[in-house]
């Protein structure tokens, strides 16, 4: 368990005190406008998502709208970080970059990104793509899927400028960086894309459409939005990537993404990528794929270099003023914390302020302008901390997060399995911790 450093008064002091709400009755439905901090024991979670159900880990009773009442095993939230060491067993690709028949400009634009070998995923993933093989991708976050999936997509559009790319995924904070990701790979290329994603006006995105976008990169309801407005024809659309199927399963969008499919040809090129597997997913991938290559090189659950441990909360204890102390630590130089609700996220962003932290919050209630703005001050250095729901747990890629800190606790392990992939990237260490009790 991880131990609280002594309180010897805050180092920051707070501009304002932070007013908690008390704890509230056990099985009780938490209402979105209300806060939970400092409250020394919580409800447990109940699900009120509108998608197909998550599975449960350490049972859990039905409760509400045909949701569960969810409590984990918080043995889940501990597992010490192993010291990466080189040996016989460490990885050693098949290929080089140099080895993919792949259009020498590319080539060159790779090498400049700093790209010397491919990782896992990208090694074994990339020659069944160059040859048109629909696949199905399984590996943990951080592990470069976006680059296995770019690049053989890049060639073939080199290779034939007539080709078009659909790239589906469930934020818009992901499908914008795929779009820089993207633009990294393909300078001086004349490779041009759009980025389709709620939250931002439709207008300029639909200015975008009209003119010629070899990569179309966004969010399931926004492009349905686009095709219904006549302004996206994706019947000579020959090449799709799913990317985060799962999460986008999670968040209910499975109906919109059965509509884009339907609107594309049946002779298609689909690419299927997740962090996780399961029984709906499988169901997905008979539907959309057709004889997919099926690769894996997930190893674990979580990355071995990350750090997991749990803060357990005494009776009583405020849970604000416990995290005050933990980010008054010399290591805590950059955060994402974690929490259930947009109010609660935003509340504790103003309370962290308050205290003389630098910290902003992200989540479904902010626009994006508001969004980017958040994710850029916090990838830039600007601020410490980053205060979010799951909304930033899948796929963003932000350099050198020391610590994810779960204010609270996930709705689900695979939730916790994403929430802590933002921190321990490319063999980096990482820390995760928990709060619980």
């Amino acid at each position: 368990m991880y131990t609280l450093p002594p309180s010897s008064g805050p180092k920051r002091s707070p501009r304002n005190t932070f007013s908690s709400r008390g704890p509230r009755s056990a099985g009780a439905r938490p209402s979105t406008g209300a806060s939970r901090f400092g409250a020394p024991r919580r409800a447990p979670y109940q699900s009120n998502s509108r998608g197909p159900q998550r599975r449960s880990f350490g049972g859990g009773s039905r409760g509400g709208r045909g949701g569960y009442t969810k409590q984990l095993d918080i043995s889940l939230f501990v597992n010490k970080a192993v010291e990466v060491v080189e040996t016989e067993n460490h990885f050693l690709p098949e290929h080089s970059f140099a080895d993919f028949q792949i259009d020498e400009r590319l080539k060159k634009n790779i090498l400049k990104k700093g790209y010397s070998a491919p990782t896992p995923i990208q090694d074994r993933a990339i020659p069944h793509i160059l040859h048109g093989k629909d696949v199905v991708g399984i590996a943990n976050t951080g592990t470069g899927k976006t680059a296995a999936f770019l690049i053989p997509l890049i060639d073939k559009v080199l290779k034939n400028k007539d080709e078009r790319v659909l790239i589906v995924v469930p934020t818009r904070e992901l499908a914008i960086q795929i779009d820089q990701e993207l633009k990294g790979f393909a300078p001086a290329l004349g490779i041009f894309s759009v980025c389709c994603v709620g939250g931002a006006s439709i207008i300029p995105q639909m200015r975008e459409l009209r003119h010629l976008n070899q990569f179309i990169i966004g969010t399931p309801g926004r492009i349905k939005d686009l095709i219904e407005r006549k302004s996206l024809d994706l019947s000579k659309t020959r090449n799709v990537v799913l990317d985060e199927a799962d999460r986008m399963l999670d968040m209910g969008f499975i109906h919109d993404m059965k509509f884009l499919m339907a609107m594309m040809p049946q002779d298609r090129h689909t690419l299927f990528f997740s962090a996780t597997m399961s029984k709906d997913i499988e169901r997905l991938i008979n539907d959309f794929l057709k004889e997919p290559v099926s690769i894996s090189v997930k190893t674990r659950d979580t990355a071995k270099n990350i750090d997991q441990d749990i803060v357990r909360m005494k009776t009583g204890q405020d849970k604000v003023d416990a995290l005050h102390e933990l980010l008054n630590g010399a290591a805590f130089n950059k955060v994402i914390i974690f929490g259930r609700t947009k109010h609660g996220v935003s509340k504790l962003a103003e309370a962290l302020d308050k205290r003389g932290f630098k910290a902003e919050s992200i989540h479904g209630n902010k626009n994006h302008t508001q969004r980017q703005r958040a994710l850029n001050a916090f990838k830039d250095g600007k601020i410490q901390i980053l205060v979010a729901t799951d909304v930033a747990a899948r796929g963003l890629d932000i350099p050198n997060v020391s610590h994810v800190i779960n204010f609270d606790i996930p709705a689900t392990y695979e939730d916790y399995i994403h929430r802590i992939g933002r921190t321990g990237r490319a063999n980096t260490k990482g820390t995760a911790l928990t709060f619980v009790g």
